[in-house]
């Protein structure tokens, strides 16, 4: 990768971080005057103190559309020497950019329209799908490895969209939580998209994580700005359209097909979480949307970590099984086999910790399994 490459992946991440973190404190002003205030108590799983504004899904939108946009305009009219090379292919890409751009703002209104009136599940689900259609069909995202066919290639593709909304919803459980997983899982995927030649989509990566960055700085406990739904839709939008977009496994490349598990694996601990809540939810006949404090977080705070050492512990299992899996992409099937026996290791651990624990009486009265 030419040096060029570098400088140019610095200066969207630098935009991107910077415009972010101008608009956090304008979101902040807005959600004040506007009502975007989350207030303690609100619902029976929430145990933040105070009124907090939920624009931060808002902010980081602002921030990364401006920058992607203002990236491309530049790319056309400058038209520096490093660019002209791929001037067709930019060109070519230019609507599917504006249907993504169009999906992300689409999420975050979706998100805000639910942290202000508070959707029905259906409802909400509705407009996610919406979205994620939206996008596969007119915005040419599809997850094709190894699938023949269009139809089924759409129908997996629309569903890890789903999938990824809600399990990123499902995950914003704690300061911090979720837009530190984002943000690791971001640079990751630009590793992998630089390593297979995908220079623009690393680009599109630095820009998501600068966003992401910039947020997290405002969102660590103790959090003065909430990203509501509205972020959490965000996040889960471009996580999707990345994980997507990237390519993993190239017959040409030295990369083995195990090398398709990545995304899977860097965003293992949210997928993890997601199922194992839902599984808690059901057993005890619990509508699966009805937040609660079943969560790995939560578990790891019952065991007597403070709410912030849980989260960075959270970051780091993500941290882990992202780094185990980069090798993925060039190395031998041997290599990979034990890499992959590793990270299902490392769900196992998961497993034991969630649905062991230390079963208190608290632990038992979360999973609402205590006698009254």
């Amino acid at each position: 990768m030419e040096h060029h490459w570098i400088f140019l992946y610095a200066c969207t991440f630098f935009v991107s971080f910077l415009l972010t973190l101008c608009a956090i404190p304008l979101c902040k002003r807005i959600a004040g005057k506007t009502g975007y205030m989350d207030v303690p108590k609100s619902e029976g799983h929430k145990l933040h103190r105070k009124a907090t504004p939920l624009l931060g899904g808002a902010a980081m939108c602002l921030g990364w559309c401006i920058t992607v946009a203002a990236g491309f305009t530049a790319a056309k009219i400058w038209n520096p020497e490093l660019i002209r090379p791929y001037a067709e292919g930019l060109s070519r890409t230019a609507p599917d950019l504006l249907v993504m751009a169009l999906g992300a703002c689409g999420s975050v209104i979706l998100g805000l329209i639910d942290d202000k009136h508070a959707l029905k599940a259906w409802q909400k689900f509705l407009g996610q799908l919406v979205i994620a259609t939206a996008v596969v069909v007119f915005g040419g995202i599809r997850i094709s490895l190894f699938l023949n066919s269009t139809v089924l290639s759409c129908a997996v593709t629309v569903f890890w969209f789903l999938f990824m909304f809600n399990a990123m919803n499902f995950f914003d459980n704690m300061d911090g939580l979720a837009v530190g997983t984002s943000a690791i899982a971001f640079l990751f995927f630009m590793a992998a998209s630089i390593v297979n030649g995908q220079y623009f989509v690393a680009n599109l990566c630095a820009c998501s994580a600068a966003a992401a960055c910039a947020f997290w700085i405002f969102n660590s406990s103790p959090a003065s700005i909430f990203m509501g739904d509205a972020g959490s839709h965000f996040l889960a939008f471009l996580l999707a359209v990345i994980s997507a977009k990237v390519t993993y496994y190239n017959p040409d490349a030295a990369a083995t097909r195990f090398a398709i598990l990545i995304p899977l694996f860097v965003l293992a601990v949210p997928i993890f979480d997601t199922f194992a809540v839902v599984a808690i939810r059901l057993r005890n006949h619990k509508p699966v949307y009805i937040g609660d404090h079943n969560h790995i977080s939560h578990r790891f705070c019952r065991m007597g970590m403070p709410p912030r050492r849980a989260v960075q512990l959270v970051h780091l299992l993500v941290l882990i099984g992202a780094l185990g899996m980069l090798p993925l992409l060039w190395g031998d099937p041997r290599t990979c086999f034990i890499l992959l026996i590793q990270g299902l290791a490392i769900l196992l651990l998961l497993s034991v910790m969630q649905y062991t624990g230390i079963h208190t009486a608290e632990d038992r009265q979360a999973e609402g399994v205590e006698k009254k």
